[in-house]
Formats: structure tokens, C-alpha cells, sequence
């Protein structure tokens, strides 16, 4: 029931052998085979011998329990053999998370509680430049991993098809950053502590996807992520430069 609960992938997908084995990555032309009244069996791979992707027996929340812990296997299960589509709003939710979690610190550091209206509209226009801000952080250090990949690796990334599969790993792997929701909620002396951990984890997550992705070893993926990181930094003291608050 739960082979058929998953429902079956686009014919096309499968023709082009779309699917990957999460075992070795190697190419797999379906995941399971339908014998009919039910009968169902999960396709074997042909390079590693093992069966193709073990993940559409189990449950979305053992999927889940498995890719916060970064198995590999579990995110080549999400990004090569599920249609997940949500990494664009993924995406915005998180920089709304974080937009809202440096918007509050900024209002916290102000004593102004003047109910004027034009002072609502400056904490409102604050909000959103905040929004601008992480956002652009956000494009640094992806263009810095892209940057590094594509000079270090340019096999790896020859097509817009790779490019975007590339991104929209990085992005479904960035969930991490969902847990400001909690730290800004249950807010406590120790939420720079928490917050240095999630980024940590972001970024460990991040790394994973990149491996995952282009199936490197582990070297390459932190040196992209470094690099990345460099160009972040250097958004941030522009931004300080400026006078801006980040």
C-alpha cells in the first residue's frame, strides 16, 4: 500500500532512466515493478545489486528523521527520485524567517515606542530591507558555490539543467533555517548559541547536497561552501560600510 500510495513518477522520467539508485547513484529506469493486483517489487539495481531506492516503502517522517541526520541516501531519494517542487517558496519562507529574526533584533536594540504613524511606516520599511538584505546574502553565497564549482569542476555543471538541479538542491537543503521559527519564539539568553547552530547545520546540509548532487567527495563541496561564504561576508561589510544595519 505504501509502493502505491507514492503514486508513479512521469513515464518520460523513467524512459530517459531519471531515477538513481541511492545506494551507488548509478542510472535506474524505474523504481519498482508493477505486477498487477497489487503485486508490487522495488527495482534492483544493475551496478550495486541492491534495491534501487529502499525509501518509497517508508514513511515521509522516516524520510525526514534520515535526511536531518544527512544521509546521502536520503537525499538522492528527495532530489533524483521525488517530485518535489516547493524549494522556490522553501526559499522565500526562509529569508522571511530570517528577515524577521534581524528585524526583531533591530527593534529590540531601539528605545523609540513613539506610536506615530510615520514611525510604524520606518519599522515596516525596516522589515523589508531586511528582506532586501538577506536575500542578497543569500544570491552571494550561491553565486560563490556556483563560482568555485564551475571553475574547480566545469564538467559538472555543462548544462542550465545541471545549474538548476544544483540550485534547487541548495535550496531544499537550506530547511534548516525553518528552525529561526522556534528560536525566535522560545527566545532565551542563548539564542546567538542557537542560531550559530543552525547555521552550522545549514551549511553541513548544504555540503551534503552538493555531494549528493554532482556525487563529489567531501573536499570540494566545504571549499565551495568556504568561497561562498567569503563572498557573503564580503556583502555584509558592504552593507556596514554603508551604514546599514545587518
Amino acid at each position: 500500500e505504501a509502493l502505491a500510495g507514492r503514486g508513479v513518477l512521469s513515464r518520460a522520467m523513467a524512459a530517459l532512466g531519471a531515477y538513481r539508485c541511492i545506494e551507488c547513484n548509478g542510472r535506474a529506469a524505474a523504481l519498482y515493478r508493477d505486477y498487477q493486483r497489487g503485486v508490487l517489487r522495488i527495482s534492483i539495481c544493475k551496478s550495486c545489486q541492491k534495491p534501487v531506492d529502499k525509501y518509497i516503502e517508508y514513511d515521509p517522517v522516516i524520510i525526514l528523521i534520515n535526511a536531518v541526520l544527512c544521509k546521502a541516501q536520503a537525499y538522492r531519494h528527495i532530489l533524483f527520485n521525488t517530485k518535489i517542487n516547493i524549494h522556490g517558496k522553501l526559499c522565500v519562507f526562509c529569508l522571511l524567517c530570517e528577515a524577521y529574526l534581524r528585524w526583531l533584533q533591530l527593534q529590540d536594540s531601539s528605545q523609540n515606542t513613539d506610536p506615530d504613524d510615520l514611525i510604524r511606516y520606518a519599522k515596516e520599511w525596516d522589515f523589508y530591507r531586511m528582506f532586501g538584505i538577506a536575500s542578497l546574502e543569500q544570491t552571494s553565497f550561491l553565486l560563490g558555490i556556483f563560482i568555485t564549482l564551475w571553475w574547480m569542476r566545469p564538467e559538472m555543471l555543462k548544462t542550465k539543467s545541471d545549474f538548476i538541479l544544483l540550485l534547487k538542491a541548495l535550496l531544499l537543503s537550506s530547511y534548516g533555517k525553518l528552525l529561526l521559527i522556534p528560536a525566535v519564539i522560545w527566545e532565551h539568553d542563548y539564542t546567538p548559541l542557537c542560531l550559530a547552530f543552525i547555521k552550522v547545520f545549514v551549511l553541513i546540509s548544504n555540503s551534503q547536497a552538493i555531494r549528493v548532487t554532482l556525487n563529489l567527495n567531501r573536499m570540494l563541496p566545504w571549499l565551495a561552501i568556504i568561497f561562498g561564504l567569503i563572498l557573503e561576508n564580503g556583502v555584509v561589510c558592504l552593507f556596514q560600510k554603508m551604514g546599514w544595519d545587518v
